[in-house]
């Protein structure tokens, strides 16, 4: 079968068509097509993404995405004419005018092509993601199961663990700011430029990660939650009572931080919960000093190819594949809401 997915929870309009074969073992899935547009130099002068300037590029990128994705995996672009078994639209989390975006367009397609229209979780999207090396991947039948995520990304940061398919367990979430927004807020406190995520790791790698230590917020907590925000608050102390300081150092040390408290906390919860497999999801899973320590403590971890660690539809198709096969009453359901808050289901 074949499904094309749309994401548009943030600031990335994406569209992908995703072709699945069933197999003895599982499923195969060959990316047709991902078409991804991002919004960075929109955003850049304000310093973050601003949600109806969000809204009104996707808006216009969609078209142009869909006439590109259609092409390239070879699928008509007549109007009624599609080979297309389903189309997948993000619903939540996120920002709800720019998800408003992705569900309108998706639910035109679905009534014109007359296929099913399948909503999907964001945060589901990102734990498939960690199996996405290649643009052909397997999924085997159960084989990595019960699996624990971690996932990090400037909205959410939050240690998952998913039974069996399409059923999770949130083990652990982030009490006030996300590890991502954190690094956008540092960065933004050394006026590096947007997004200051990457632009934080860039420079820690040039830094000495021992020179100040800032604070583990709730490492040695029993539970498996996360607080980043007063390391955060850390950060702006030291730049004001030190006139001349390293932004180098600065970056390195905190970044040496998050991720100690990231890994901590995942080493925990494997131990409690001895899943079968390890993962990573979110637009923070593209940090080298995070993939390189936790694949110190797990060297059989699912990565993902750093360019499925950002908002891409390719992961919501895979995550759609498996809630049309599970529930076939997916037919152009009109009730879709955009949900900025949305959490993971039991299933």
């Amino acid at each position: 079968m074949k499904i094309l997915a749309i994401e548009t929870s943030c600031d990335e309009t994406a569209i992908a068509v995703l072709e699945i074969k069933k197999t003895r073992a599982g499923e195969e899935f060959s990316i047709l097509s991902d078409q991804v547009a991002s919004q960075i130099k929109i955003h850049a002068p304000f310093g973050g993404v601003v949600p109806n300037l969000a809204k009104l590029e996707h808006i216009k990128n969609l078209p142009i995405l869909l006439k590109r994705a259609l092409k390239e995996a070879r699928l008509p672009l007549g109007s009624r004419a599609s080979k297309l078994d389903a189309v997948a639209v993000t619903y939540g989390p996120g920002l709800e005018p720019a998800l408003w975006t992705g569900i309108e367009f998706a639910k035109k397609l679905a009534r014109l092509w007359r296929v099913a229209l399948i909503p999907v979780n964001h945060l589901e999207g990102h734990i498939y993601s960690a199996l996405m090396q290649k643009s052909k991947f397997k999924i085997q039948n159960g084989g990595i199961y019960p699996m624990l995520t971690l996932i990090v990304s400037g909205g959410h940061t939050e240690l998952v663990l998913t039974k069996k398919r399409l059923q999770y367990k949130i083990l652990g979430e982030t009490l006030d700011d996300a590890a991502g927004e954190a690094f956008d807020k540092v960065a933004r406190m050394l006026k590096l430029p947007y997004p200051g995520g990457p632009e934080i790791s860039k420079l820690a790698k040039f830094g000495n990660s021992r020179a100040i230590n800032f604070p583990r917020p709730m490492i040695h907590s029993k539970d498996l939650n996360f607080s980043f925000s007063g390391l955060k608050t850390s950060v702006l102390y030291y730049l004001r009572e030190h006139k001349k300081f390293s932004k180098r150092n600065i970056a390195s040390s905190f970044e040496e931080a998050v991720v100690d408290v990231l890994v901590r906390k995942t080493v925990k919860a494997a131990e409690q919960y001895k899943p079968h497999t390890i993962a990573l999801g979110g637009g923070v899973a593209a940090n080298d000093q995070l993939r390189e320590e936790l694949v110190r403590k797990f060297p059989n971890i699912l990565l993902p190819d750093k360019r499925f660690t950002g908002d891409n539809a390719a992961m919501i198709a895979t995550a759609a594949y498996y809630r049309f096969t599970r529930s076939k009453n997916t037919k152009r359901s009109k009730n879709i809401k955009a949900t900025g808050n949305l959490r993971l289901s039991k299933g």
